[in-house]
C-alpha cells in the first residue's frame, strides 16, 4: 500500500528484455534506499513493482507483460523521469489517500493550462472508470494522490499546486500524454457491496437498508 505522496523523482537508467518481459533499472534520485530490502515494493509512476536488486544509486524491478499492456510503463525510455514512492509503514503519515499501486486504466491529458500559480489539467478517463470518479474525491495519477475539481461526461479536471509540480513529473505533462490512473479503493469496494448478491446477502446493500441504518434521509 502507498499514500500517493511522491517521495522522489527518479530516472530510467536501462530497460532490458528478460525472458519475454521487461526489467527496469532506475536511478532513485533522492529516494532513501537505506531501508530497502529485496522484495520490497516501490511504486513507479503509480505501478507497484518489486525491487529485485538495489543499492544506494540504483534499483531494478521486473515488469510483467500484463503490466506493460495495462500501464504507461511501456512508454518509458532511457532517461525518462518517474515518480517514486516506497510502500507505507504503520507509522507513515497518510497525507494522500490509500493507494494500492494497481493501475485501473490509462488516461489521456487533454489540456494543460496555467491558473495563477497552479496548473489545471483536463484528463480523459476510460469510460469504464468514470463511475468511480467523484467531485472532490481522490484519484491517483502516475502515483500522485490528487483531488478531482470538476467532472464532465468525457473528462475530469484537477489543479496542481506549485509544490506538487516541483516534486513530481506532472510538470512535464503535455496534451496527448498517457497517464496511469487508479481510482479510490473505497469506490471500488462500495460498488462491490452494492452489487453483491450471494446466498448470504441476496439483495446486496439497498437504499432501503441504508435508510434503516441512518445513512439516507
Amino acid at each position: 500500500m502507498f499514500t500517493g505522496i511522491i517521495e522522489a523523482v527518479g530516472r530510467i537508467k536501462k530497460i532490458e528484455s528478460v525472458g519475454g518481459d521487461m526489467r527496469l533499472h532506475v536511478d532513485p534520485g533522492n529516494l532513501d534506499m537505506s531501508d530497502v530490502q529485496a522484495g520490497d515494493s516501490i511504486a513507479v509512476n503509480g505501478v507497484c513493482l518489486t525491487a529485485i536488486e538495489f543499492d544506494e544509486k540504483h534499483f531494478a524491478a521486473d515488469v510483467s507483460n500484463e503490466t506493460i499492456k495495462l500501464t504507461s510503463l511501456k512508454d518509458l525510455a532511457v532517461g525518462s523521469e518517474v515518480n517514486l514512492e516506497k510502500a507505507l509503514l504503520p507509522t507513515t503519515r497518510l497525507g494522500g489517500h490509500l493507494v494500492s499501486g494497481h493501475v485501473d486504466g490509462l488516461g489521456e491529458v487533454l489540456s494543460v493550462k496555467e491558473e495563477a500559480r497552479s496548473i489545471q489539467l483536463t484528463i480523459r478517463a476510460p469510460k469504464e472508470l468514470k463511475r468511480y470518479i467523484a467531485m472532490k474525491g481522490s484519484i491517483c495519477i502516475d502515483g500522485t494522490s490528487l483531488t478531482v475539481n470538476k467532472i464532465t461526461d468525457t473528462d475530469f479536471e484537477i489543479n496542481i499546486v506549485p509544490h506538487t509540480q516541483q516534486q513530481t513529473i506532472i510538470k512535464h505533462y503535455k496534451p496527448g500524454a498517457r497517464v496511469n490512473l487508479e481510482v479510490d479503493l473505497i469506490a471500488r469496494y462500495l460498488e462491490r457491496l452494492l452489487l453483491n448478491q450471494d446466498e448470504n446477502t441476496a439483495n446486496g446493500i439497498t437504499l432501503e437498508a441504508l435508510a434503516k441504518a441512518g445513512f439516507v434521509n
